[in-house]
């Protein structure tokens, strides 16, 4: 049996139902925590699952902010520092990852309400998040306001990186699973990954052939 949906029956759903359905239905994406302060160094952390890659050169990432109907602490830290942190959820703290979602306000820290440790590195501005095996150190570029639904996309520049070294490869690519990087699908589902396989370069005149990773030395 197959559901069919138009753009009516979506709209007609019961706002948290609507919502849920179309969280989930784009399917899994990368879950991460964001480690930010205000001017007077108090600290904020918020769980995102929207964060994407814009370019290697120069490295830029960005990720999207729902709507200002409310307080927005991550948002606000950033435009007045100028820096944050995007740190990998891993199956040892996505429980008190998810809990970081809870509307906190601003004098409370998400980093102690959640019972994570900050970690201050190479006199980066905004905190780590102690124990996230991948970490990533931004300085904010630009914000991009998108008009059809009021989100806004925050855009940084990789600044810094931290992972672990035997997940480097000898071409640069980074074995997020082996440094135990998990994923989710809607608000509140999370995931652990089995890689299939890594696939060659695609050329029109060559059949895919699947890769041996080989990890630096």
């Amino acid at each position: 049996m197959e559901i069919f949906l138009d753009e009516a029956a979506i709209s007609n759903l019961e706002k948290r139902e609507r919502a849920a359905l179309i969280n989930s239905i784009t399917g899994f994406k990368n879950v991460n925590l964001i480690g930010t302060c205000n001017p007077n160094g108090n600290t904020n952390l918020a769980i995102f699952n929207s964060v994407i890659h814009l370019g290697a050169n120069p490295a830029l990432m960005g990720f999207i902010i729902r709507p200002d109907s409310v307080e927005r602490h991550t948002l606000s830290n950033i435009e007045e520092t100028g820096f944050f942190t995007i740190n990998h959820v891993n199956a040892e703290n996505y429980q008190q990852a998810h809990q970081t979602s809870a509307r906190y306000p601003s004098e409370i820290s998400e980093f102690e309400a959640c019972q994570f440790n900050t970690a201050y590195k190479n006199d980066f501005i905004a905190p780590y998040v102690k124990g996230c095996s991948i970490s990533i150190g931004l300085s904010f570029q630009e914000r991009i306001d998108i008009k059809i639904n009021g989100t806004i996309l925050v855009i940084g520049k990789i600044e810094q990186l931290y992972f672990p070294s035997d997940a480097w490869c000898d071409d640069g690519y980074v074995d997020i699973e082996k440094a135990g990087t998990i994923a989710c699908s809607g608000l509140d589902s999370y995931h652990l990954t089995k890689r299939l396989s890594r696939m060659s370069y695609a050329k029109v005149d060559k059949n895919p052939q699947e890769t041996v990773l080989k990890y630096k030395d």
